[in-house]
């Protein structure tokens, strides 16, 4: 595979991916929005593996743990988001070999045998922060370790157009030190509130609240003034904040705890728009499936406007390296690093 250096693509040889803890295929859609071909797909959850075919027409393979790196097509980008297990054995700072039985090691592992070019991942907020920073400086040392200049950012879904309080890290890298920034907001029209809902007169009753419930949850409301649209949040105090965007979504029930205007709970297609899935990406599943599915997937305009990023990183040509130090001290957003004790 000819390596590349300044260029997206060649006629012989397009930008291609592959999509490891793919879910649903919300980070594959942000790499085909700027012409990225994905060429192998991982992901364990059979209903997600049934949704992924629906709408990309192909089964991913299974557990990533049980793939044989050989198994895997070469490709230029690794993308993915891996989940977070606890990461008990990191901290003693001896890179790969610390990672060994969590998920990252699977990454680490395939970019180790199959060097791609550049990867992309993404992981919850608390990930910076676990275990006082330890967690997350370990793997980006791995990162460096397999040959990559890394840079990673915070970003929140509010500031990519999506009504949803959604922040997650993103850690990016290249084999040369191509000049990166990470971007700070959508590369297509911003919606509200306001767009991401369905009319009312089209949500199936099952959705709404019972008198009882509503008042139960009007009573909790702090707010003076309540806006129109609105999510109201129960958290775990049994305080209800009043917001014109949503609350994260999760995979758990904890949707149940986000309400509409007071009046109800969110609809799956208002889930997976408020994720930035287009109306032709089409759910398969029961409610509390899709509700899940869209609980674990990725802001996808988050995604597009990363991956424009990184191939305007590719079509630039890379300069002169710099000390990998410099990572460990601030991200490219300029956020600091938390520090070990």
């Amino acid at each position: 595979m000819p390596k590349r250096t300044s260029t997206l693509e060649t006629p012989e040889h397009p930008l291609t991916f592959i999509d490891l803890f793919a879910g649903i295929g919300g980070i594959r859609l942000g790499f085909e929005s700027v012409g990225a071909k994905c060429v192998f797909t991982s992901e364990w959850d059979e209903p997600c593996q049934t949704t992924y075919e629906a709408n990309f027409g192909e089964r991913p393979a299974g557990d990533i743990t049980t793939i044989a790196s050989a198994d895997i097509p070469n490709h230029d980008i690794l993308t993915g988001g891996f989940p977070c297990q606890p990461f008990s054995i990191i901290g003693d700072r001896h890179g790969f070999a610390d990672t060994r039985g969590t998920l990252f090691f699977e990454v680490e592992r395939i970019l180790k045998d199959k060097q791609p070019y550049a990867f992309c991942l993404e992981n919850v907020r608390q990930l910076v922060s676990h275990d006082q920073g330890r967690t997350f400086k370990v793997m980006l040392q791995s990162l460096e370790k397999l040959g990559y200049y890394v840079h990673w950012s915070i970003l929140k879904a509010l500031d990519f157009g999506v009504p949803q309080k959604r922040d997650r890290v993103i850690i990016v890298g290249f084999k040369q030190n191509h000049p990166f920034q990470f971007p700070t907001g959508p590369i297509r029209k911003p919606v509200t509130l306001s767009d991401i809902l369905e009319p009312e007169h089209q949500i199936d009753p099952k959705h709404f609240l019972s008198p009882h419930m509503k008042q139960k949850l009007a009573k909790r409301v702090k707010n003076k003034h309540i806006p129109t649209p609105s999510v109201w949040h129960e958290n775990k105090s049994g305080n209800v904040g009043v917001h014109p965007f949503s609350c994260a979504l999760r995979a758990n029930a904890s949707h149940s705890y986000l309400v509409v205007n007071g009046e109800r709970r969110l609809t799956p297609r208002e889930m997976l728009r408020l994720q930035g899935f287009p109306d032709t990406f089409q759910p398969v599943g029961s409610d509390s499936q899709v509700k899940k599915q869209a609980g674990n997937a990725v802001v996808v305009p988050k995604f597009e406007a990363v991956a424009k990023a990184m191939v305007d990183a590719l079509n630039t040509p890379p300069v002169k390296p710099l000390k990998q130090t410099a990572m460990f001290q601030e991200s490219t957003a300029h956020e600091p690093l938390p520090q070990a004790a």
